[in-house]
């Protein structure tokens, strides 16, 4: 049986970033992905993008791969946020914050495709892809892993499970995690009942660096700035809707966004490929179980509302990647540390992850709370929020996290 100090599961941008982080350690790593990153069927790095907190940005500095997606990222130097029918809005500038920016839009497979470059180049880390977990076993001394892999034969490509044995199991699979529900680890979910409609989109005037949040009637709009001028547009919308909007022509959607938008941005005169995505909060009851972690969108899924899913999930990695490297450096260091390691790192991040989810929920609730008189108190809060500069500040710093232990890479540190 192979034996493995860490093995992570999952190989999208959360995933990769962790097995990144690692390299620099004495730590055997395996990371398990079952679809290529360069294949158009891979979701992690589709033509989505994400919007990176400062200190995502400083995290991917500190790993060596910032510079590999620089040229294609935006920075986000200013925030307009209204609600739509209602004159209150709440304006942010970067300038006015003493920041360069707020954050930079990445596209997903300019992020993925420097991680895996990096990751392909580590000594420490091995790849095994295409693969997949089957199931888990917990035992004190570690996690039992049933990995299933395609081989070539004389007779063509047959599948071959393979039981390995791993010090600590980290899940970075998803929401639909398998590695969590094999660890025995429920997880709420609560639909949203939206659906997200990802599409690039072009005006008659250049972006400038200018992001937007609208709330509608019917959802989110979420309106950010890309390298050439664009934006990606993120708009939540009920299912029925969503199916409507996406079978209209350029024209006729180009139209429906104007109005659900106003003209912030200019008149649409392009249209991209539109695709859909179901918006729901997944909450796992636990992020250790035994010597299994979760880490990412398998511990907490999030509304895209405040674009914090991905920047906290990169602090769980880098936190995690934190300890397991100290503990690894440390001469009396062995494996009976792994189990209260991770029950430390649990303790350490909850703060944050429930102040984010708690954040990104409470903006889809309440601005999506018809009741009679909130949306004139909702109304009057963004007035309010527009005239503190000390809202202004506390805002500008969300995504940093919400309290708790700032990772050593996000600090311009190295990991140990």
């Amino acid at each position: 049986m192979k034996e493995w100090d860490v093995v992570i599961v999952g190989g999208g941008m959360v995933g990769a970033s962790f097995a990144l982080a690692l390299r620099a350690t004495r730590l055997r790593v395996l990371l398990i992905e079952s679809v290529s990153p360069d294949s158009a069927a891979q979701p992690s790095f589709d033509e989505r993008t994400t919007a990176l907190g400062n200190g995502s940005k400083q995290i991917f500095e500190s790993l060596g791969v910032w510079q590999a997606m620089a040229a294609e990222s935006s920075p986000i130097r200013a925030i307009h946020v209204s609600d739509a029918g209602r004159f209150g809005v709440a304006r942010l500038d970067a300038r006015e914050q003493g920041v360069h920016a707020f954050g930079y839009v990445v596209p997903n497979r300019v992020i993925g495709r420097a991680l895996w470059q990096a990751l392909r180049e580590t000594a420490n880390v091995t790849l095994a892809v295409p693969a997949q977990v089957k199931s888990a076993t917990l035992r004190d001394d570690g996690v039992l892993l049933d990995v299933v892999t395609e081989v070539s034969t004389e007779r063509g490509p047959e599948r071959v499970t393979e039981r390995i044995r791993a010090a600590v199991a980290v899940a970075a699979d998803g929401a639909g995690s398998v590695l969590r529900a094999s660890a025995g680890i429920e997880a709420s979910v609560e639909d949203y009942e939206q659906v997200a409609i990802v599409v690039n989109a072009a005006t008659e005037r250049p972006n400038n660096g200018e992001a937007f949040e609208r709330f509608t009637a019917s959802g989110p709009l979420a309106v950010l700035p890309v390298t050439g001028g664009g934006y990606t547009v993120v708009w939540a919308v009920t299912p029925t809707r969503a199916a409507e909007l996406v079978a209209l022509d350029e024209n006729a959607f180009a139209a429906e966004l104007l109005s659900a938008f106003g003209w912030r941005a200019g008149r649409w005169t392009k249209i991209g490929r539109r695709n859909t995505y179901p918006l729901a909060l997944s909450r796992a009851a636990e992020t250790v179980a035994g010597r299994v972690v979760l880490i990412g969108n398998a511990a907490q899924a999030l509304h895209p509302v405040a674009g914090q899913g991905f920047n906290l999930g990169l602090r769980d990695a880098a936190t995690l990647a934190e300890m397991l490297a100290g503990a690894a450096a440390h001469p009396d260091g062995n494996e009976a540390d792994f189990s209260e390691l991770l029950a430390r790192f649990s303790g350490w991040r909850a703060e944050d992850r429930r102040g984010v989810t708690r954040f990104t929920d409470g903006l889809v609730k309440l601005f999506g709370n018809d009741t009679p008189g909130v949306g004139l108190v909702r109304n009057f809060g963004l007035l309010l929020f527009d005239l503190s500069p000390a809202a202004k500040r506390a805002l500008s710093r969300v995504s940093w996290g919400f309290a708790g232990r700032m990772p050593r890479l996000a600090r311009g540190l190295p990991l140990e």
